[in-house]
């Protein structure tokens, strides 16, 4: 896990053509996106359509993958981030949890761009694997180079879903998507662009990353 400090960054939607800022308080991030070795190992099966044991896992909805953060959190005897609502497919964050959770997408956001403000915090090829580079395939993680806080693959690869609702009046339930994948092409993989799907969708290309709120000082 990488400690990301705090912050402000600003969100944009091309849809509706508007922007807005937001505060970012310290938080961890994981280096890279969960693997389908650790997924396996915490969630006890393998849903890749590619397999390799350091491949980013994909296939995995938004469903899934709060349910790992919840399962990884218990094997740490950390207290659970989600109460998970089983019939609705869907969960309720408890924001005082230590335990492991996706990232907002202002975290994910503020974590990708590590202090840069342009589309990317290096040139596209360096970075990221994505429709110009990757061969038609996904590949290990860490095979690009990190950006200044150390966090790999934020963009290309795989799309990381985020905990945010996209936009709960137009889109209903559907879940935020960041990041960009292998079979995207460039202007898909840049810090601010927004993806959306529904929270029970899987796909080869989307995956996802955990994040932990900084523990609060002590008085």
């Amino acid at each position: 896990m990488v400690a990301v400090p705090s912050g402000q960054v600003t969100l944009s939607d091309r849809r509706t053509q508007s922007s807005w800022p937001v505060e970012v308080a310290p938080f961890q991030m994981s280096a890279f996106p969960v693997t389908q070795s650790w997924y396996a190992r915490i969630a006890g099966r393998r849903p890749s359509s590619a397999r390799g044991e350091r491949l980013p896992v994909e296939g995995v909805s938004w469903w899934d993958a709060v349910q790992f953060c919840n399962a990884l959190s218990r094997c740490e005897g950390l207290t659970t981030a989600y109460r998970l609502c089983v019939d609705a497919e869907t969960a309720e964050w408890d924001t005082s949890a230590d335990g492991y959770r996706l990232p907002t997408e202002a975290e994910w956001e503020h974590a990708c761009r590590a202090g840069t403000t342009g589309p990317r915090y290096g040139r596209l090829d360096d970075v990221a694997w994505y429709q110009g580079n990757s061969d038609g395939r996904i590949h290990s993680v860490g095979g690009k180079q990190p950006n200044a806080w150390g966090l790999y693959d934020m963009l290309g690869n795989v799309w990381d879903w985020c905990w945010d609702v996209y936009d709960a009046e137009v889109y209903g339930a559907y879940r935020v998507l960041r990041g960009g994948g292998w079979a995207d092409e460039h202007w898909s993989c840049r810090a601010s662009v927004r993806r959306r799907s529904h929270p029970t969708f899987r796909i080869d290309d989307v995956g996802f990353r955990i994040a932990r709120s900084a523990p609060l000082p002590r008085p």
